[in-house]
């Protein structure tokens, strides 16, 4: 299993975004407001939502795709004999 680590205010960034969209979703197909508003305020939070998402899973994956590359200091620690 691989570890990466995402700092807890990343984490509070992401569960917002999730919030956003789900909030923006549920706008969609309440009855609460008239249409014109529901529809208006959904589609933002849903875009709002969506595209402030797209950065963070680019940065998750940039960290886990730099989490596979070995470090220089593993790079020249030599490995036990039989291990090559």
């Amino acid at each position: 299993m691989r570890e990466i680590r995402i700092p807890l205010p990343e984490i509070g960034l992401i569960a917002g975004t999730r919030v956003a969209l789900g909030v923006g979703i549920g706008l969609l197909v309440a009855d609460g407001l008239s249409r014109e508003q529901r529809q208006a305020a959904g589609w933002v939070l849903v875009a709002i939502g969506g595209l402030t998402t797209i950065p963070l899973v680019a940065d998750v994956f940039s960290r886990r795709r730099s989490a596979q590359e070995p470090t220089q200091e593993e790079e020249r620690t030599p490995l036990p004999a039989g291990m090559a």
